[in-house]
């Protein structure tokens, strides 16, 4: 479990502000499925008390994210193959139009930082630094969303990647996979600079279906439901 201690010219309230630091740690994959989060160990790695620690968790409980255990502790949702199934789908739909739009609006100057933050991918997964690659795979998916200019699109995408970093986690961790996202990253590249909006879509989503197969395999070898 790894969340970053709280920075004093941080805004916002405080319980926000620890919200912000959970639900990051969640999307960047700091977190494995069921691990359990004490929130009076929260509470000492952020240097605060445990009510705006609860009132953070409590807001991701509402939102799916992590589930209740007691009231000293919450969870993060266990490795399930249902779950993963609606992240998946939802996906799709949401960075699917995301992309879409993305196309009408890119820039070169755009489509060149994106290339850059592609070329970062590429070479982290090369060198084994995964927790670069996830940085960087972010940073290239999130760019080509907030071209799309709609911001309440760009937070629906964000929720669903809180509920999937974990499964990253394990992804990247102990699941042998065949593709890493490369191809499909130039596909989407190649889309932009043409303002291609259905190539642009699919290659998002074969992006998605691409990763799925591994993690299928890995679900049905365990015989998680």
């Amino acid at each position: 479990m790894t969340v970053m201690e709280m920075q004093p010219g941080e805004i916002g309230s405080l319980s926000a502000r620890i919200y912000n630091k959970v639900r990051e740690g969640l999307i960047v994959g700091n977190f494995a499925p069921g691990e359990r989060l004490l929130m009076q160990d929260l509470a000492e790695q952020l240097g605060t008390s445990v009510t705006p620690v609860r009132e953070a968790c409590l807001r991701l409980v509402s939102e799916q994210a992590l589930e209740l255990r007691s009231g000293r502790f919450v969870s993060v949702p266990g490795l399930s193959r249902s779950r993963y199934l609606q992240i998946k789908l939802i996906r799709m739909a949401l960075e699917g139009l995301a992309a879409e739009l993305a196309a009408e609006n890119v820039t070169k100057p755009e489509i060149d930082q994106l290339a850059g933050f592609h070329s970062a991918f590429v070479a982290s997964e090369k060198a084994g630094d995964f927790g670069a690659a996830r940085a960087a795979n972010r940073s290239f998916h999130f760019g080509v969303y907030r071209l799309s200019k709609m911001p309440m699109l760009i937070g629906q995408i964000e929720s669903m990647w809180v509920s999937m970093g974990p499964i990253l986690n394990v992804y990247y961790r102990e699941i042998p996979h065949e593709y890493v996202g490369a191809e499909e990253h130039d596909h989407i590249l190649d889309a932009l600079r043409s303002g291609n909006k259905a190539k642009a879509r699919e290659g998002v989503e074969n992006d998605i279906k691409r990763a799925a197969t591994s993690l299928l395999r890995y679900f049905e070898e365990r015989q998680l439901a």
